[in-house]
């Protein structure tokens, strides 16, 4: 399959407008930091879907997703289901970056720095 065939595939569209619509509190103030290539000169997208996931946060560029991990993420179902979902991504070559919703909080800078430190070249 091609990569055009399976990125924001058309299906998914209402959903990812909804996503879009709908934040999380941690999820605005990270694309408040993200949005406008204010990250390194880097472009995000919000609400982004690779095959049936959406992926909160994702630059094409480096090939990197950024998800905000909640308390439904907590769970074992939903631990189980992140594990199967970042093994899709990384075969696609997509290396995804979990975040909790209370860095986002508490340690912005610090986060936005270890995505900084996990691109892969230079602007």
């Amino acid at each position: 399959m091609k990569e055009s065939q399976i990125h924001n595939r058309k299906e998914l569209e209402e959903v990812r407008r909804l996503l879009r619509k709908t934040l999380t509190p941690a999820e605005a103030t990270m694309w408040k930091a993200l949005q406008k290539s204010k990250l390194d000169g880097r472009k995000f997208r919000r609400q982004h879907s690779v095959e049936d996931y959406i992926l909160d946060f994702y630059c094409p560029s480096e090939k990197l997703a950024i998800e905000l991990d909640g308390m439904p993420h907590f769970s074992i179902i939903g631990a189980k289901q992140d594990i199967k979902r970042d093994k899709y991504l990384n075969s696609l070559s997509i290396q995804v970056l979990r975040f909790e919703n209370r860095d986002i909080y508490n340690n912005l800078r610090g986060v936005l720095g270890f995505i900084m430190d996990n691109f892969k070249r230079n602007k």
